[in-house]
């Protein structure tokens, strides 16, 4: 289920007078720590823009291509640039390279393709491709309609080695067919990669990947480990030994979050160097001075040196969200210099870079740009837990108690992070409107450590509910909040919570549950990753089916009262939209005031723009007929 709450996923009308915000994406960092390039804009189409990483000025503008959206960008060891040029006109996908003068074709794919990696020697490009994919990649993306014969072909995503200094016209892939390659790190020596890859459907085995050795001449691949836990960003030691790796129980396809484990590149046993550590680890870097690592330690933000058998060593803190590349910040290649697109509630995005211990903020595009909230960190405590969420009271809220609206995040493994209160954000929208939003971190979160993060196993709706619950109060506590006029909503797990909280409390005036889960025993049976659940529930549900009965919101749906909005995109093969219709008619058969809207050709929580201004439209409507009415 999508990790990303419903707050960021859904997009609002702007007011006539919106703020423009400027965009940076898939920031890259030099090798040298000097430079660093990004994909920006303040509408539509991006350029690549190299900045100089002391002070933030313009050194360069890439932009080979009108009609391309860029990304994959990626230093070379000798400081050139390779990223990836999208070309939506022609339908495909040019993996370019910019040296100081000149910019140039590599190879095209007709495909998609993703993280272009340069070899130690600078004379090859790894590349990910998906030859005439029928997809986007990832689970989170529209699926292919469910008509013909099922399950009999895939997409796959291998990959593929192309001579740096020519161009190629043909693409051929160099890992085997029938392997689905996730992530990769080239070895130092430029012989192989050690990747983390499954057999089959690369949507749904995500879950259950191991990691291997690819040789780069040969595409021969050998496994190195299969521990049972998920597994992200491997990354390989400088002296070629050692594999570094982050595992845990991550639930969503794309969401990092767990403890750093080393396995020799020669395979064997992972060992945990981060156990025990109240923080969660997002990124790792293995540089020439070290392991660097970011983590999320309650509500802090942090980038730091991994200490083995310690927890990261923070230099940055602060309470904010932080994204570059493929992970939450990048390091310059021996770990003195980090660089990150920052943001907070109420700061816009902003590239922060600098030596580790004094990362600063470099640009100021965004400075003037203002939110419509204040944001505090609320903390409390439940049946022994240590607990987190965020507070967004409205600047201009009016005199007396307040409505609020909580909002619970998806995953279940993930966690509500600061973001920016754009316009086009349902966070913002809510407050303009005149709500308190409450965006909670229950157990099943990341931000605590591991042993947190795994305590709602079968334990779906019940501890991490009463932890939301328990936090309402705390916030009743701190906030002129209207304990009458309370609302809830929610999009995957958040979606699920919602559906579920129905059955379990009367509190809520009314809820919005966005691509949620009501039936668990029939969810097993019809969406495209069923292998998520195993580690949560134990076992399948054919062997366990009570389980899975028992945290089903559809085997007490006589106990439902709230009136509810329901929202789900007809190809979203996490959660299919029959778990929406089930619930609608639930309640509706017992009266309950409901309203399903099924977006056409939508995946997972209904991100397109136009479409997600229409759920926001509709949610804000049900809670002000619902919520702010009450009395």
């Amino acid at each position: 289920m999508r990790l990303i709450p419903l707050a960021v996923l859904l997009t609002t009308a702007a007011p006539a007078a919106a703020q423009t915000i400027h965009q940076y994406g898939g920031l890259a960092l030099a090798p040298a720590g000097d430079r660093v390039v990004a994909v920006e804009s303040d509408a539509g189409h991006g350029r690549v823009t190299m900045r100089s990483a002391v002070d933030g000025h313009v050194l360069r503008t890439i932009d080979p291509c009108a009609t391309c959206s860029y990304a994959g960008l990626t230093f070379a060891p000798n400081g050139d640039l390779v990223f990836l040029a999208r070309d939506g006109k022609a339908g495909n996908v040019r993996l370019m390279y910019a040296d100081a003068k000149t910019t140039r074709t590599i190879a095209t794919v007709a495909g998609i393709a993703q993280t272009p990696r340069v070899s130690p020697d600078a004379k090859r490009v790894a590349l990910l491709v998906t030859l005439g994919a029928a997809k986007e990649s990832g689970a989170t993306q529209a699926g292919v309609r469910m008509v013909g014969e099922i399950g009999e072909k895939n997409d796959e995503q291998r990959l593929a080695v192309f001579d740096l200094w020519r161009e190629t016209t043909t693409v051929t892939p160099l890992s085997p067919a029938g392997r689905y390659i996730y992530e990769y790190d080239w070895t130092p020596d430029g012989r192989g990669f050690v990747a983390t890859t499954a057999l089959g459907n690369g949507d749904n085995n995500w879950w259950v990947a191991g990691l291997d050795a690819i040789n780069a001449n040969t595409g021969a691949v050998r496994p190195i480990a299969k521990p049972a836990m998920q597994l992200n960003q491997p990354r390989v030691s400088p002296d070629g030994r050692t594999v570094a790796f982050i595992g845990g129980l991550m639930s969503d396809f794309g969401s990092i979050g767990g403890d750093v484990y080393t396995v020799p590149l020669a395979g064997g046993a992972p060992r945990n160097i981060t156990a025990g550590a109240k923080s969660t680890v997002t990124t790792i870097d293995w540089t020439t001075g070290g392991l660097r690592a970011v983590t999320l330690a309650g509500d802090q933000l942090q980038f730091g040196t991994l200490i083995t058998g310690q927890a990261v060593k923070p230099a940055f803190s602060k309470p904010a969200s932080a994204a570059a590349g493929d992970g939450r910040a990048v390091f310059s290649a021996d770990g003195r210099v980090a660089a990150a697109v920052v943001q907070d509630y109420e700061h816009a995005p902003a590239i922060y870079a600098g030596p580790l211990s004094s990362v600063r903020q470099i640009t100021h595009d965004n400075d003037t740009l203002t939110a419509p909230g204040t944001a505090r960190s609320v903390s409390w405590k439940n049946e022994g837990y240590d607990v987190q969420g965020w507070l967004l009271a409205p600047r201009s809220a009016a005199a007396g108690k307040a409505p609020m609206i909580t909002m619970v995040h998806g995953g279940p493994s993930a966690a509500n992070m600061p973001g920016y209160l754009a316009p086009t954000t349902m966070n913002a929208a809510l407050l303009n409107a005149g709500y308190y939003v409450f965006l909670p971190n229950p157990r099943g979160s990341y931000g605590q450590g591991e042993a947190f993060t795994a305590a709602n196993k079968r334990d779906f709706g019940g501890g991490d509910l009463r932890d939301i619950l328990a936090g309402i109060e705390a916030v009743e506590r701190v906030a002129p909040v209207d304990n009458n006029r309370l609302g809830l909503g929610g999009c995957s797990y958040g979606g699920f919570m919602a559906m579920w909280a129905n059955t379990q409390t009367n509190r809520f005036k009314a809820i919005v549950a966005g691509a949620g889960l009501s039936n668990w025993v029939s969810y097993y049976g019809t969406n495209g990753i069923d292998q998520w659940m195993l580690p949560f529930f134990g076992r399948s549900m054919y062997d366990d089916m009570k389980a899975y009965e028992d945290v089903s919101a559809i085997y007490q749906a006589k106990k439902a009262k709230t009136p509810t909005f329901i929202y789900v995109g007809e190809r979203d093969i996490e959660v299919p939209p029959t778990q929406s219709i089930e619930w609608w008619h639930a309640l509706k058969d017992q009266n309950v005031p409901v309203s399903l809207v099924i977006y056409p050709d939508a995946g997972h929580c209904v991100s397109g723009a136009e479409q997600s201004k229409d759920v926001r439209a509709r949610s804000i409507a049900w809670f002000d007929r619902y919520v702010k009415a009450a009395r």
